[in-house]
C-alpha cells in the first residue's frame, strides 16, 4: 500500500488516475492486513489479503464519496457496499480510491468526466481511453495492483487496450451488479483491469456468483478460474469474424494482431473465418437500447433526495436547474436520445425493432460458437488518439467502440489483453477474445497461454532515464 501510494505521489498530478483517495483509510486497512498475516490468517481464504485495489467511481463502496463522474451526485457518501466490494473485503482486500471515468460511464474516452479527463501512462496528450479510463490508468502506471470498472459497450475493454492491461468483461450475469450504478442495466457488468490474465482470473473467481439481490445473476456454479490457465491449447478453434476485419483498421494495429494469430497458430491453436451478419446494425442498435435504458434509470437524479439539488420556485423548476446544472453535455445527448426513442409514436420504430435485432446479433454470435470455441477481433480499430480529438463529433466517438459493443448486446464474455505497439509514438494494441456465454474458463486458459509466450504484457511506459528526450510524454 505504501508503495502505490508513493506512485500516486510521483504520477497523479499529471496522471489524474483517481477522483480521491483515503491514504491514512488505505494504510488503516493495510496495517490490519498485515496484523491479520501476523496473527496466521489462511490465505487460502482470503487470498487476496493486503492487497490494494482501486474502484472505479461508479460502484458503492461503504463510506466513501460516489460521485459517478458527475457534478450532479455532489458530495454523496455511499451509505452500503456493493456486493463485489463485499466479496472483495471478504477476500482481504485493501480497498481505497475512487478511479476516474466519464460521467455516468457514458464515453469512450474519460474525456466526459466532470473532474477532468484521465491522460494515457504512455503519451500524456493522449486518452486513457472509456468509461473506465481512470482504472486502466491506474494499473498501468502502477498506482495500484488491480482496479475494478464496468462494461456496458467496452469500457472496460477499452480502456485496457489504450493503456496496455488486461481488461475482463463477465457474461452478463455472472458478476453482481448489486451496488453498481446504472447505466444501461440489460448491458452493464462490473470486472477487473490487471496487469496479467492470471490476475484477471483470480479475481473473477472472487467477484463471481449468484446474488439473490441482483434478479440478473444468474445461479451459475463459483469455480477457481485459475485452474484451468496452464492446460494445453492446441485443438482450441477461434473464428475471425470478417465484419470485424474492415478497410479502416489502423495498418499497425492489423498486423499487431495478424502477428497475435500466427503466434496462436504455434501454439495450437486453429483459425478459421466466420460471419456475424448483423454487425452492421450493431451501433446504432446499441445507441437506441443503451440510451433508453439511461433515460430511464438517470430519471432518479432530480434533487430531491439525494446529491446536487438547485433550488426553484417549484418542483418542476427545481429539476430542471438541477438536471440542467447538474448533468453533462454528454450524459444529456443521451438522455435525450432514450426519452425520444421510448416516447409516444416512437416506441415501436425505435426501441422494440432494436430490441429485434438486437436478437439477430446475439443469434450469430450463438450460431458461430456452434462451429468455433471462441471468436478474436481487435479491440479498437486505432491506438489512443489525441486529447480533444473527437470530442466535437459524438457520432465518431461512438463509432470507436465498434468492436466492443456488440459483445453486450449478446450478453457473452471478452477479454482484452496487450498484443504489441504502435511504432511512433509507441503506443498499446489490444487483442480482443470473445467466449461463449459463461466460457471464461477457456476464454482465460487461451488469454494466458498468448500472454505468457508474448513479451507484450511486461512492458512498461517509459522511464526517468528517458525524461529530458520527451517531457511532454513521459509519465515515470
Amino acid at each position: 500500500m505504501e508503495s502505490c501510494l508513493r506512485q500516486i505521489s510521483r504520477v497523479e498530478d499529471r496522471l489524474h488516475a483517481f477522483i480521491s483517495y483515503n491514504a491514512d483509510r488505505a494504510l488503516a486497512d493495510a496495517t490490519a492486513a498485515d496484523n491479520d498475516r501476523a496473527n496466521g490468517a489462511d490465505i487460502r481464504s482470503k487470498p487476496f489479503l493486503g492487497i490494494p485495489i482501486a474502484i472505479k467511481d461508479v460502484i458503492a463502496v461503504k463510506d466513501h464519496p460516489l460521485t459517478c463522474g458527475s457534478r450532479i451526485l455532489g458530495n454523496f457518501i455511499s451509505p452500503y457496499d456493493a456486493t463485489v466490494i463485499e466479496k472483495l473485503r471478504a477476500a482481504g482486500a485493501v480497498i481505497f480510491g475512487r478511479l476516474n471515468m466519464d460521467e455516468f460511464a457514458m464515453g469512450s474516452s474519460t474525456e466526459n468526466s466532470a473532474f477532468g479527463p484521465t491522460r494515457n501512462p504512455w503519451d500524456l496528450g493522449r486518452i486513457a481511453g472509456g468509461s473506465s479510463g481512470g482504472s486502466a490508468a491506474a494499473v498501468t502506471a502502477d498506482e495500484c495492483m488491480a482496479a475494478l470498472g464496468s462494461d456496458t459497450g467496452g469500457s472496460i475493454r477499452q480502456p485496457a487496450a489504450l493503456c496496455g492491461c488486461v481488461g475482463l468483461k463477465p457474461t452478463y450475469g455472472r458478476v453482481s451488479r448489486y451496488g453498481l450504478v446504472a447505466f444501461a442495466s440489460s448491458l452493464d457488468q462490473i470486472g477487473p483491469l490487471t496487469k496479467s490474465v492470471r490476475d484477471a482470473a483470480r479475481l473473477l473467481g472472487v467477484l463471481s456468483g449468484v446474488d439473490p439481490r441482483d434478479s440478473t445473476s444468474v445461479p451459475e456454479p463459483q469455480l477457481d478460474f485459475e485452474l484451468a490457465l496452464d492446460r494445453d491449447v492446441k485443438g482450441v478453434k477461434i473464428g475471425l469474424p470478417k465484419e470485424y476485419f474492415i478497410g479502416g483498421l489502423d495498418p499497425e494495429v492489423n498486423e499487431a494482431v495478424h502477428q497475435a494469430i500466427r503466434q496462436m497458430e504455434s501454439l495450437g491453436v486453429e483459425f478459421v473465418e466466420v460471419s456475424l451478419p448483423h454487425t452492421e446494425y450493431a451501433i446504432a442498435t446499441y445507441y437506441i437500447i443503451a440510451t433508453a435504458e439511461a433515460s430511464a434509470n438517470l430519471a432518479r437524479f432530480d434533487g430531491v433526495r439525494y446529491g446536487r439539488r438547485v433550488e426553484g420556485s417549484d418542483p418542476y423548476e427545481m429539476y430542471c436547474r438541477t438536471r440542467g446544472e447538474g448533468f453533462g453535455a454528454e450524459v444529456k445527448r443521451r438522455i435525450i436520445l432514450g426519452t425520444y426513442v421510448l416516447s409516444s409514436g416512437y416506441y415501436d420504430a425505435y426501441y422494440l425493432r432494436a430490441q429485434k435485432v438486437r436478437t439477430l446479433i446475439r443469434q450469430d454470435f450463438l450460431k458461430a460458437f456452434e462451429k468455433v470455441d471462441l471468436l478474436l477481433t481487435p479491440t479498437t480499430p486505432t491506438p489512443a488518439f489525441c486529447l480533444g480529438e473527437k470530442m466535437e463529433n459524438p457520432l465518431e466517438m461512438y463509432l470507436y467502440d465498434i468492436f466492443t459493443l456488440s459483445c453486450n448486446l449478446a450478453g457473452i464474455c471478452g477479454l482484452s489483453l496487450p498484443c504489441g505497439f504502435s511504432s511512433n509514438p509507441k503506443l498499446p494494441i489490444g487483442l480482443q477474445l470473445l467466449g461463449k456465454p459463461f466460457g471464461e474458463e477457456l476464454l482465460l486458459r487461451v488469454g494466458h497461454s498468448y500472454e505468457q509466450s508474448t513479451p507484450w504484457h511486461r512492458e512498461k511506459p517509459p522511464g526517468e532515464s528517458q525524461r529530458s528526450e520527451e517531457p511532454d510524454r513521459i509519465l515515470y
